[in-house]
């Protein structure tokens, strides 16, 4: 059984806050699905939402701070699969079977919100992908934890988190990723799989 871990739960909301954080985030997605998440702006959100733009302001503080509670929002859905989902990304699988999984659910993952994550960039975020982001090498450690490999473990998880999160987000550019097509993600995924295979070949 591979080790779990407790990220805790969000901070406790008054119920207005909650409702309005739920409002305003499901509102921007509507529009960055509509429009790009390049045109979504505090000021249109405030409108579209139909709240004032004192709550936007004091809710998300920037433009950017939408868009990384968007991504954390869906950071979290994608734990929960991980820590207790269906195998094999879940529990109950071998873990060189977990790993590919991990690694092919986490590409597409970080295409599919590449856009997102971007705009999430403040100037003082490094890697866009979210602030629960060490998922992916205590997760890979706890896995190769399981593996009989006679390697250093915790460097080997720092290289292996390496491949996923920071390079796709940072060096893919989404026009790398539209004019790659449908396949992009399955391409990346068989290449994960075959860097699992080889790093963790008996």
């Amino acid at each position: 059984m591979s080790q779990q871990v407790d990220w805790g739960p969000p901070r406790a909301e008054r119920a207005d806050a909650a409702r309005n954080r739920q409002v305003l985030l499901a509102t921007a997605r509507r529009m960055i699905a509509e429009h790009g998440a390049d045109k979504l702006t505090m000021d249109g959100l405030a409108e579209r939402a139909g709240l004032g733009k004192g709550t936007v302001y004091r809710r998300f503080v920037t433009r950017a701070g939408i868009f990384q509670a968007l991504l954390d929002d869906y950071e979290r859905r994608f734990q929960a699969n991980v820590l207790s989902g269906l195998p094999p990304l879940g529990p109950g699988a071998e873990p060189l079977d977990r790993l590919m999984a991990y690694g092919r659910a986490r590409i597409e993952f970080l295409i599919r919100h590449s856009d997102i994550a971007r705009a999430a960039l403040d100037g003082r975020e490094l890697v866009p992908a979210g602030s629960q982001t060490p998922i992916s090498r205590v997760h890979i450690r706890a896995l190769l934890g399981q593996l009989s490999l006679g390697a250093d473990l915790d460097i080997l998880a720092t290289q292996l988190t390496s491949a996923l999160d920071g390079p796709l987000l940072l060096y893919l550019s989404a026009d790398t990723i539209t004019q790659a097509g449908l396949g992009f993600s399955e391409r990346l995924g068989a290449g994960w799989d075959d860097l699992i295979r080889r790093v963790c070949r008996p």
